[in-house]
């Protein structure tokens, strides 16, 4: 597939920056970038090619079509003469990406799944009283932070989203501690009764980990280079949305203290970066 994907790269891709990608790949899962259907379909048609030339074949029944846009826009693709369907949402690697480019259906995603897990783990593992504390705080731990909490290291968090994350921690560990909302228990009270660190701050510090780890990459690496980079264009009008890089940069100021114009010097140090990572405490008043 490397080779491949070397063989069939042309000039089409999405400029970022200094650095034109046109080609994502994980396994056998491809994603193939262009700035229009024209050179998306030109780039298609050479990576079917090359497929073709190694004796495989582009599965159409498991392709997709999706522009990154406010607006719908048409992008009518075919790879031997069958026509790809276009969608709004596009799952890769298990991260849900739509066409308005917005994080809040992916976060939402999770969040209902972690609810599955725990409707389905209610009677059996959650309120049942001969399992241990020990036991089901372990099942939290390995089966539903994990879900609830998949690729948070790149989430926006809005006081929306932090409200919702709180609620489903919430949720589960009232109930393994024997409690109901009525109770009228304070969650800070039952994560110290169960020996449990905040979810939000485990999200927080998978953030600034993440962030240190981008300012640490070698520059041959891509998600070092495209955090640098700086896109061209206009944004759109209104209010703009909140980047990510805005959104840590804040989180660092407000949690660590670290400026914007010390961060890569601080997070470049690695043992200094975990070390005040370790020392995060919770947000004030964090339920």
């Amino acid at each position: 597939m490397d080779r491949i994907s070397r063989r069939s790269q042309g000039l089409e891709g999405v400029q970022f920056g200094d650095h034109r990608i046109s080609l994502l790949i994980f396994a056998d899962d491809v994603v193939l970038l262009a700035p229009s259907s024209l050179d998306l379909q030109h780039a298609l048609g050479c990576f079917a090619a090359e497929c073709e030339a190694a004796g495989m074949r582009v599965s159409t029944s498991k392709s997709e079509a999706m522009v990154l846009d406010r607006k719908k826009v048409a992008c009518t693709l075919q790879v031997g003469g069958e026509f790809l369907p276009q969608v709004e949402e596009f799952k890769y690697i298990g991260v849900l990406f739509t066409s308005e480019g917005r994080m809040d259906r992916e976060i939402d995603r999770w969040i209902g799944a972690a609810a599955a897990i725990m409707q389905s783990m209610y009677r059996s593992v959650v309120v049942k009283k001969e399992l241990s504390r020990k036991a089901k705080l372990s099942i939290y731990q390995s089966i539903y932070v994990p879900t609830l909490t998949y690729g948070h290291e790149l989430w926006v968090m809005p006081e929306r989203i932090r409200s919702r994350i709180q609620a489903a921690e919430t949720s589960f560990l009232h109930r393994v501690a024997g409690r109901s909302l009525r109770d009228r228990v304070r969650s800070s009270v039952t994560r110290e009764e169960l020996g449990v660190q905040p979810l939000l701050l485990h999200i927080e510090r998978g953030q600034l980990r993440w962030l240190g780890h981008l300012f640490r990459m070698p520059p041959e690496r891509l998600p070092g280079e495209v955090f640098r980079a700086c896109p061209a264009g206009k944004r759109p009008r209104g209010r703009p949305r909140t980047r990510w890089r805005d959104y840590v940069s804040r989180l660092t100021w407000e949690r660590l203290g670290v400026p914007p114009e010390e961060l890569e010097e601080v997070s470049g140090d690695r043992e200094v970066w975990a070390s005040l990572l370790r020392l995060l405490p919770p947000r004030p008043g964090s339920g």
